[in-house]
């Protein structure tokens, strides 16, 4: 049995996008910080960090700092120094922001992770390190491990982009051939009293994974990188293969001392995202359906699953009746095919999605990189509606060809389906909306 088409309270793109503002909201750290402030120490507070979200994190810290603290004394004592990526500055008046390169790390993210660790060593026992850490810190903490250069990291780096490497695997490789992650921040700055404030882009929302962690211990270990670099067949530099056959050189693991007292803080989540898009969406009317936080896998794949879900709603309605919004975050990823193909993963799980529900009314959906940049490009993903697939057509635009070059974002360009957001200055990764109406 087809059900018949559910009636909507907007157009389906108004919808698509006011639900995308809930989930943006939520996600904006600015919002958390000021509910987790710690003690004024006797010395200085210190805020170093990196990320996408680190600059608008480290902004939100000083105002909210000096106004309840407010002496002329405890401003002075406030300084540091955070790494974000180029774009995406959020001017401190105590705190030094410097930009960097993401995802392939660059000259001005190693100096700037050589000033954070010299910064962290100099702190003393009367000190406070406020770290602020979110999604793209293991770019620009580009600090390579002794006997590996920055064009090695490079390579290494863009190799495993290409990869179809998850997360949690491109990290667990870039902190074993890192002198300042996987723990060792923490290490660097073990005189004084440590506070990490997190944004989560990860599935599970693993701190040890999270820009590779460098403020927590880490349990994993140099044969598991060795591991992944096999796995995708990765071949490495002279150094860093002998960099990670020395033992000598594991990361920080559980129970080290330097962890002792140090506080970790999570602001934002991918859930809290879809949580937001999911109240929003029934303020509007809709059923919803999350069908999970941490979603991984090929962008293509996952959205064909996502498309069999939202023809099982239209048909059967199930596992919800229209008009129905499905939800889902986490990190997908992408196995570069073709050549000088341009998008992420978000564009790319669209444009499967298109192509698998191309001629089918009553279907709307949006995917984006939530801290507004997915991959490279200037978009934060793209949107579809049910014109979309004629607009294809009547442009002559070979979707299926696009596709198979890995070329979503020129596809959606001819669409004029991007969606162009600027640096939304936070970062729970992928969030995806599905209407079926």
């Amino acid at each position: 049995m087809t059900l018949q088409p559910a009636s909507l309270s907007a157009a389906p793109r108004d919808i698509l996008h006011k639900i995308m503002t809930a989930a943006l909201r939520a996600a904006d750290p600015a919002v958390q910080i000021p509910r987790n402030m710690p003690k004024v120490p006797r010395g200085k507070t210190i805020v170093i960090g990196a990320g996408k979200a680190s600059a608008h994190m480290a902004r939100s810290f000083e105002a909210c700092w000096i106004r309840e603290n407010g002496s002329d004394d405890i401003a002075n004592r406030l300084g540091g120094l955070v790494v974000t990526r180029y774009g995406h500055a959020a001017p401190c008046e105590h705190i030094e922001i410097v930009e960097a390169s993401h995802p392939v790390p660059d000259a001005a993210g190693q100096k700037a992770a050589e000033r954070i660790l010299e910064i962290a060593q100099n702190a003393g026992p009367d000190d406070l390190i406020i770290c602020m850490i979110s999604g793209g810190g293991s770019a620009l903490l580009a600090l390579p491990a002794p006997g590996i250069s920055l064009e090695d990291k490079q390579a290494i780096s863009k190799a495993l982009l290409k990869s179809g490497a998850t997360i949690s695997e491109m990290n667990c490789v870039r902190k074993h051939l890192s002198a300042i992650k996987g723990g060792r921040l923490a290490l660097a700055g073990s005189r004084a009293k440590m506070v990490t404030y997190l944004v989560s882009d990860v599935p599970g929302d693993d701190p040890a994974i999270i820009a590779s962690g460098p403020t927590v211990p880490d349990p994993t270990t140099q044969k598991d990188a060795l591991a992944i670099i096999k796995r995708y067949g990765i071949t490495l530099p002279a150094g860093a293969q002998k960099l990670l056959a020395n033992t000598d050189h594991e990361t920080i693991k559980p129970g080290h001392d330097c962890f002792t007292g140090n506080d970790v803080i999570m602001l934002s989540r991918p859930q809290d995202s879809l949580l937001a898009a999911a109240d929003a969406a029934r303020d509007m009317g809709l059923n919803t359906v999350i069908l999970g936080d941490a979603i991984e896998g090929e962008s293509r794949e996952i959205a064909k699953m996502h498309a069999g879900i939202a023809r099982q709603v239209a048909t059967h309605g199930q596992p919800s009746q229209k008009p129905c919004i499905l939800l889902s975050g986490g990190e997908t990823t992408v196995t570069v095919r073709g050549d000088g193909g341009r998008g992420g993963r978000n564009a790319e799980f669209m444009l499967s999605l298109l192509l698998q529900l191309r001629d089918e009314a009553g279907f709307a959906a949006l995917a984006i990189d939530t801290d507004g940049i997915d991959g490279s490009e200037d978009n934060a993903g793209a949107i579809m509606d049910g014109d979309s697939w004629q607009k294809a057509i009547t442009g002559n635009i070979d979707l299926a060809d696009y596709l198979d070059r890995n070329d979503a974002y020129s596809a959606f360009e001819k669409l004029d389906d991007l969606i162009v957001t600027g640096p939304t200055l936070t970062n729970v990764n992928d969030f995806r909306a599905i209407l079926i109406y």
